[in-house]
């Protein structure tokens, strides 16, 4: 029987911040696993988060939206990548 084939989970997120605690949010933002800082300006930040799941991308959003500083954060994009996986006999299977 095949192994379950993986997915890679990847969202945009727009965070709004109070302009006075950007560089706080900024920072915080650094400091999490799986979310990368694509851009900034007037208190609004643009962020990448990757995951095996959307319940793990939303519990980053999550976690975003709690940030000291933060007004709002909205997931903007998804995009759901699945890898192929190869199965005992040789035979490879596409989710």
């Amino acid at each position: 029987m095949p192994e379950p084939a993986t997915s890679h989970h990847i969202s945009s997120a727009v965070i709004v911040t109070i302009p006075a605690r950007a560089a706080e949010v900024l920072s915080a933002l650094a400091r999490m696993e799986n979310v990368e800082i694509r851009g900034h300006s007037d208190g609004k930040i643009v962020v990448i988060i990757e995951g095996t799941s959307t319940g793990m991308l939303g519990e980053a959003l999550s976690r975003i939206s709690i940030l000291d500083g933060v007004i709002a954060a909205n997931m903007v994009f998804e995009h759901v990548e699945t890898e192929e996986m190869e199965s005992h006999d040789g035979r490879i299977d596409a989710a």
